[in-house]
């Protein structure tokens, strides 16, 4: 690379740099701090003809409980995955924790990764590893010594009623099964935001009031957990600020689903 490329990549990054601390300004100087994410004119397109979002509109405080609705091709997914930063948008302006979506680049994308939990509606474990070495394995990243990583991955593990798989490889576990394995890793780092897709699609009812109690729980420690679900009857049972999702637009936004 030549001096002069050198250069222009280094003011390029600069720049980048620069551009995501005005916009944190901009944050501070409404008010804004205690936003969770501020997504303002969000849009996704995959193809000319379809936009999975459209327009999208809407910020969450940290430390809120809310939940996403709308049926299968609403579009709860990719919205999930722009707060990841797992999907660029198309048109709009996002920041979630405090990182502008617009301007990360692959090590800004690792930072805000490691500030989010999530639970994938296809579990994402690593079928080399155990179910205690899944849930580990996040401890391990962040350089948490071998016993106190498996200490309390059994613990966490075992609170859903895992206890005796914590040996087993994924590919020998229910649906049901690994979704709980995802929902221990998703939580045993306490993260900033948590993020469900579908959470509770694979379990029984008693596992699915276990799973949210555990979510509840992480959220009155502080951390901002958001829902994506077509569980009707149960977003209607907790009652918490609800998203409406339609053909990609946002069409409702319920601080209570009942009053």
């Amino acid at each position: 690379m030549t001096n002069l490329a050198v250069k222009a990549n280094k003011d390029r990054k600069l720049e980048q740099k620069q551009t995501q601390e005005d916009d944190l300004e901009r944050i501070r100087q409404k008010g804004q701090v205690d936003l969770a994410f501020s997504l303002s004119n969000i849009t996704k397109v995959y193809n000319k003809d379809q936009a999975a979002l459209s327009g999208l509109n809407v910020s969450v405080n940290e430390g809120e409980f809310a939940f996403v609705a709308g049926s299968s091709g609403a579009g709860k997914s990719t919205f999930l995955r722009i707060l990841l930063g797992e999907e660029r948008p198309t048109l709009g302006e996002g920041v979630v924790l405090g990182r502008n979506l617009r301007n990360l680049n692959s090590f800004a994308r690792t930072q805000l990764r490691q500030d989010i939990g999530v639970i994938f509606q296809d579990y994402k474990l690593i079928q080399s590893k155990t179910i205690l070495e899944n849930v580990a394995y996040v401890l391990e990243l962040r350089s948490i010594a071998k016993a106190a990583r498996e200490k309390v991955s059994y613990q966490i593990l075992a609170s859903l009623g895992l206890r005796d798989k914590v040996h087993q490889f994924p590919r020998s576990l229910s649906g049901g099964e690994q979704q709980r394995v995802a929902v221990a890793r998703a939580l045993i780092t306490k993260p900033k935001l948590i993020l469900a897709d579908e959470p509770t699609g694979n379990l029984d009812p008693d596992m699915t009031y276990t799973v949210f109690n555990l979510l509840l729980e992480a959220n009155n420690c502080g951390s901002t957990v958001i829902v994506a679900s077509h569980n009707i009857p149960l977003i209607e049972e907790l009652n918490r600020r609800t998203l409406v999702l339609d053909k990609g637009k946002l069409i409702g936004d319920f601080s209570k689903v009942r009053q």
